[in-house]
């Protein structure tokens, strides 16, 4: 069985908590950046970019069944490790279940204390258009069941 947002959150938080120092944290986040699938080119477009990053970070979001499935890519490789982080957490989610669930891992792992100022902001905005995406989908997922308001 598939894990929820929270249990995603939880692993993360749990795995970020053996590493003992910023650095290992840091060259975690790399890793997951180098391991995330490449995101594919046609996806890279002026409208998938999130806007309020200092570097360039695209996310591209699909709705396959009642689920969205995010990719993601930045030409900053910290910031691209930041992206696959927050992909893990709501990529193959529900639209409900992500507008219902906050970004606690961010806090929980120390990370809305130890990345910069604009990487943070990056990462807000990051969630944002996650979230942004989220109300699409679940308002078009509402159209279709029938339930969505007129």
């Amino acid at each position: 069985m598939a894990m929820t947002i929270d249990e995603k959150q939880a692993q993360i938080v749990a795995e970020f908590a053996t590493l003992t120092d910023w650095e290992a944290r840091y060259q975690r986040i790399i890793e997951m950046g180098k391991a995330m699938a490449p995101m594919p080119e046609p996806y890279k477009t002026e409208k998938d970019k999130v806007k309020g990053c200092q570097s360039t970070v695209w996310l591209h979001a699909e709705l396959e069944g009642d689920k969205v499935r995010f990719w993601g890519d930045s030409d900053a490789v910290i910031v691209r490790g930041l992206v696959a982080l927050v992909l893990k957490v709501y990529s193959e989610e529900t639209p409900a279940a992500i507008l219902a669930t906050a970004p606690d891992f961010v806090a929980k792992t120390g990370l809305a204390s130890h990345l910069s100022q604009t990487r943070a902001n990056g990462l807000a905005a990051m969630i944002k258009q996650i979230k942004n995406y989220a109300v699409a989908f679940d308002f078009l997922l509402k159209k279709r069941s029938g339930k969505g308001s007129s």
